[in-house]
C-alpha cells in the first residue's frame, strides 16, 4: 500500500481586508447613505443635539426679553415727583443694553451648532 500523502495546502495572498474599502469609506457614511436605521439614528442625534441648542438660545433670548418690563418698571417704583421721567433709562437699556446681550446669545448659538456639526463630521468621516 502507497501511503497517503496529507492534502497540498494553499495559501491564499491578496489584499488586507481592511484596505479592501474604497478611499474615504467610513461605516458611518454609508450607514447613513444607505439610508438604514442606524443612518437615521446617527441624523437624529445630530438633530436632536441641535434642537437641544436652539430651544437654549430661545430660552435665554425669552428670559432676556421677557424680563425687560420688570426692568422697566423698576424706576416707576422709586419715582418722586421730583425726578425726571424714566424714558432715558428705557432708552439706554434698549440701545445700549439689550443689543450686546442678544449678540451673546447668538454667537454661542452658532458656535455650538457649528461644533456638534464638526463633532458629527468626524463621527461620519470615522476620525
Amino acid at each position: 500500500m502507497s501511503a497517503q500523502q496529507p492534502p497540498r495546502r494553499e495559501v491564499v495572498t491578496g489584499v488586507p481586508r481592511g484596505a479592501r474599502r474604497p478611499p474615504g469609506h467610513a461605516p458611518a457614511r454609508s450607514e447613513i447613505t444607505e439610508q438604514t436605521t442606524l443612518g437615521a439614528t446617527y441624523v437624529r442625534s445630530l438633530m436632536r443635539s441641535q434642537l437641544r441648542t436652539a430651544l437654549i438660545s430661545l430660552g435665554a433670548l425669552a428670559l432676556l426679553v421677557g424680563s425687560l418690563p420688570l426692568l422697566f418698571a423698576l424706576p416707576q417704583v422709586f419715582a418722586d415727583s421730583d425726578l425726571p421721567s424714566p424714558a432715558p433709562f428705557v432708552w439706554a437699556v434698549l440701545g445700549v443694553a439689550v443689543y450686546p446681550v442678544m449678540w451673546l446669545i447668538a454667537f454661542w448659538q452658532v458656535r455650538r451648532a457649528e461644533r456638534n456639526e464638526r463633532a458629527f463630521s468626524r463621527l461620519v468621516e470615522g476620525r
